[in-house]
C-alpha cells in the first residue's frame, strides 16, 4: 500500500473505488501531476472515473494536507502527494518537469532580521528554476 493511502486510511478517509484509484496514481517519488494527468492515468485503471470525481478529490486531498498544490508560472497546478516531508522544488523552465529537492540548510535561515519587516517567519517556500538536460539538448 503506498504511504498517501496509508495515510489516507489512518484519518479514517472512506476510500471509494475512485478516491482510492486517484490516490494510486499519485504515488510515487517525485510525482508532480497535472488534473488532467491525474485524470488520464485514473481511466486507464477505472474507466467510469469522471473529471468532477478526479478536480473534487484532489480538492479534498489539498485541503486535508495530504497533497500541495504546486504552481508553475502559467502552467497548470501540479499536485505533490510528498506533503509531509519537507522538501524544495527544481523546476525546468523549457518543459516544466518538478523535480523534489532537499537542500542543504533552513531556507528562513537565509532571510535576514531587516528583510523580515516584524514577521513572526514560520516557514518559506523555495522554488528553484532552471533548465532539465533534456531541454538542454533541444
Amino acid at each position: 500500500m503506498s504511504d498517501l493511502l496509508e495515510r489516507l486510511r489512518g484519518r479514517g478517509w472512506r476510500l471509494t473505488a475512485q478516491r482510492r484509484v486517484v490516490a494510486e496514481v499519485l504515488d510515487g517519488e517525485h510525482v508532480h501531476l497535472t488534473a488532467d494527468e491525474v485524470l488520464a492515468r485514473a481511466t486507464v485503471k477505472l474507466p467510469e472515473i469522471s473529471r468532477a470525481t478526479v478536480y473534487n478529490t484532489l480538492g479534498e486531498l489539498v485541503s486535508l494536507g495530504e497533497v500541495i498544490e504546486v504552481p508553475t508560472n502559467g502552467r497548470a497546478m501540479r499536485y505533490d502527494p510528498n506533503a509531509h516531508h519537507p522538501h524544495q522544488h527544481l523546476t525546468c523552465s523549457g518543459c516544466g518537469a518538478i523535480r523534489d529537492v532537499h537542500p542543504v540548510g533552513d531556507p528562513l535561515d537565509h532571510l535576514p532580521d531587516t528583510e523580515r519587516f516584524g514577521f513572526s517567519v514560520s516557514e518559506a517556500e523555495v522554488t528553484y528554476w532552471g533548465v532539465c538536460p533534456e531541454c538542454a539538448l533541444a
